[in-house]
Formats: structure tokens, C-alpha cells, sequence
């Protein structure tokens, strides 16, 4: 199987970028790029460390990433599953890259910088919701931000609400854990609990 193992030949195969496309990188938070973060409800935080990458989806009601000014966002981390991945990696390694969706627009925005995790109990206070702190914050040193086109999104139909897949379509998440579970795993007891443990959960 013929593969690209040198940038010459990747560069010969797709061309230069257009111009537009080295314009829209920039090193700082644009005032045209704050809508992006400012409406969405719904990004994904790259990371990676010794045990390799991940992605983790965040959200919360739209403006939950807030810019602290033109170089810094602020990212709570609210409660999950406690296997804490993404910030396991960050204290290897601080590089991290956010990906911010808005429904129904098909632009995306790309920040890339470096994360620190603040406990400082004035910034857990400052993002309390719903009654209950972060147990963290993320600070973000912004790098580099540019904003995705809308080919990828347009191909998917994301937003296309006659492309929506109907959840009863899928395995339920307890038939997943019952399948994976080398043990006498109940699925259906899982499901049945899941609904009201989400939502005494959810923050």
C-alpha cells in the first residue's frame, strides 16, 4: 500500500493553502471569533499525555467557556465519571485544543493553547451552577485560533433534523456495559436507574 511519509510529497499532493485560510489564524481571540465561544452550548477538549490522546465532549448552557480577555478562557469542569483523562494529561502535558460547535451554524472555531487546573476557591465559587462548584477550573493560555469552514458540517447534514438517528436504534448503555462486563453484569437494571442518576448527577 502506497503511503506519504514526507511533507514534499504531502505538499505535492493537496497544493498550498489559500489565502483565506492562512487570514483566518490568529494568535489571540478576535472579537469576530467571540460569538463562536460566546454561543455555544457544546465543544470538544483534546489532550495528550503518556497513556496517548483524548477527546472529551463539554457542555453546558451556551457562554459556559468564558473569556477571561483577549488571551485566556476559563472552562469549568463539572462532574463526570471521575476518570479524569483529559486532566491526567494535562499535567503531563499542557497542550490542549478546543473545538466549539453552535447548533445550526455550520462554521466551527479551533483554539489551541496550554491548560493549567485552578482550584482557587474564588474561581470554583465563580462558576457555580445550579448550587454546586467545579471541583476545577481549566485556565487556557490561547496560542492559536481559527475558525473551521463549513464543508465537514454540510457534508454530515449535522444540523439536518431529518438525518437524526433515533436513540431506540442504538444498544442502550447498559446492554454496552452488560456485553463488555466479564462478570454478571445487570444491563437492565443500569438502564432503569440511569435516567434519575443523570439528573441528581448532572452537576
Amino acid at each position: 500500500m502506497k503511503t506519504v511519509t514526507d511533507v514534499e510529497t504531502l505538499e505535492r499532493l493537496y497544493g498550498v493553502p489559500g489565502k483565506s485560510s492562512v487570514l483566518k489564524e490568529v494568535d489571540h481571540l478576535h472579537p469576530a471569533y467571540r460569538p463562536f465561544i460566546e454561543r455555544s452550548p457544546f465543544m470538544v477538549l483534546a489532550t495528550s499525555g503518556p497513556g496517548g490522546l483524548d477527546a472529551s465532549p463539554r457542555g453546558d448552557p451556551a457562554g459556559f467557556v468564558v473569556i477571561e480577555d483577549a488571551h485566556t478562557l476559563l472552562l469549568p469542569d463539572r462532574r463526570g465519571n471521575n476518570r479524569m483523562d483529559s486532566l491526567r494529561n494535562i499535567l503531563a502535558d499542557p497542550r490542549v485544543a478546543l473545538l466549539f460547535f453552535v447548533p445550526g451554524v455550520n462554521e466551527t472555531l479551533r483554539v489551541n493553547g496550554r491548560a493549567s487546573i485552578v482550584i482557587e476557591p474564588s474561581m470554583l465559587e465563580r462558576f457555580t451552577f445550579d448550587g454546586k462548584a467545579p471541583r476545577s477550573v481549566l485556565r487556557i493560555a490561547v496560542e492559536t485560533v481559527y475558525f473551521q469552514c463549513s464543508r465537514a458540517l454540510i457534508r454530515s447534514g449535522l444540523w439536518d433534523p431529518a438525518r437524526q438517528v433515533a436513540r431506540a436504534e442504538f444498544p442502550s448503555p447498559g446492554s454496552i456495559l452488560e456485553a463488555l462486563s466479564p462478570e454478571n453484569f445487570d444491563g437492565g437494571e443500569y438502564d432503569r436507574e440511569l435516567p434519575a442518576r443523570v439528573k441528581t448527577t448532572l452537576y
